[in-house]
């Protein structure tokens, strides 16, 4: 494998562990010996460290952000501009895993040009270290490989040709389009990606196409064959608001758990449970001890004695401070 050593993070710095880094030749090499590829997308610092920090080998900086974190009803509408600003977030959480950056829709349908100008903003500005681009762009992944920017492809349900596709649909589901599938894998392949993601295809498909095709497959609604599969971070932990499609698998449910976190610290606050004594500063004992003048000024100028009537002067400034009301004027 192709091995990088970093510092290690919090996760294993006590036992001074160094981290192996997860390259593209690295992916090449776990399909080589057999061993699966785990992925995930990612879209800030904390969801990428925690992931990075469990063994994750793939983190995909997915323009699905446009609709788990924006809000967008597609993926169609995020911005270059928005996709570098979540890179970079998850670059910096990122030891391990390999960083991969979706390039949003617009920033690759134009001139190769246009689309290697996009993509060496990718790596030089945001420290995505390859990335993802859809459909059968043979000419363009053949550009960037020369520029020496690694390329995952993207075959299948590509999800930025909904509108072409009429939804989002099953694809491949005939012989004629699975050998043109299988045909556009080897071509991309040959041109220089590293690893290619299919979605939305038979699994039969997606297993004839990982046997011949020289470079790893991530499958994601694509059967158990691929050499590796990735899923939504938010379909995983059931984070989204929407039924789960049939090939997720929901491991956690951290909506529901968030959500019960969120009522009950709106109870604490409405019941003045929060904050807590213990969860509050306090002044300092001698900086409690309020002088004569300020006794005068609270309690009224008749409460304060001459030196002999106030024997214990520490006494009594503990015991007006115990008072729950000021004088009344």
């Amino acid at each position: 494998m192709s091995i990088t050593n970093f510092p290690a993070g919090n996760s294993s710095a006590s036992a001074g562990i160094p981290v192996t880094k997860v390259t593209i030749p690295a992916l090449a090499e776990m399909k080589r010996q057999g061993k699966p590829i785990s992925a995930l997308t990612a879209y800030d610092y904390s969801s990428s460290r925690l992931a990075d920090e469990a063994g994750i080998d793939l983190l995909l900086v997915g323009d699905s952000l446009a609709m788990v974190v924006l809000g967008h009803e597609n993926t169609l509408a995020v911005t270059v501009d928005e996709m570098l600003h979540h890179t970079r977030a998850v670059r910096r959480a990122v030891r391990r895993a390999l960083v991969v950056a979706d390039m949003p829709f617009g920033s690759y349908h134009g001139p190769v040009a246009e689309g290697l100008a996009n993509a060496v903003r990718f790596v030089k500005e945001a420290g995505a270290e390859a990335v993802k681009i859809e459909g059968p762009r043979v000419e363009l992944v053949r550009a960037l490989t020369d520029a020496e920017i690694p390329v995952v492809g993207h075959l299948g349900l590509t999800p930025q040709s909904l509108h072409r596709m009429g939804g989002y649909r099953v694809q491949a589901r005939t012989a004629e389009t699975a050998r043109k599938l299988k045909r556009d894998a080897l071509a991309l392949a040959d041109a220089g990606a590293g690893a290619i993601v299919l979605e939305g295809v038979p699994r039969e498909v997606a297993a004839e196409i990982t046997a011949v095709l020289p470079v790893p497959t991530i499958g994601i609604g694509a059967g158990p064959e691929c050499d590796g599969q990735i899923l939504v971070f938010h379909d995983l932990l059931n984070l989204t608001f929407a039924p789960a499609a049939k090939f997720v698998r929901r491991y956690a449910d951290a909506g529901s758990l968030i959500r019960e976190a969120i009522e009950h610290y709106r109870e604490d606050v409405e019941h003045r449970i929060f904050p807590s004594d213990q969860e509050s500063y306090h002044l300092p004992k001698p900086a409690r001890t309020p002088s004569a003048q300020d006794l005068a000024d609270f309690y009224g100028a008749e409460t304060v004695v001459n030196g002999d009537a106030l024997q214990d002067f520490g006494e009594f400034s503990e015991a007006a401070l115990s008072l729950k009301e000021p004088r009344q004027s």
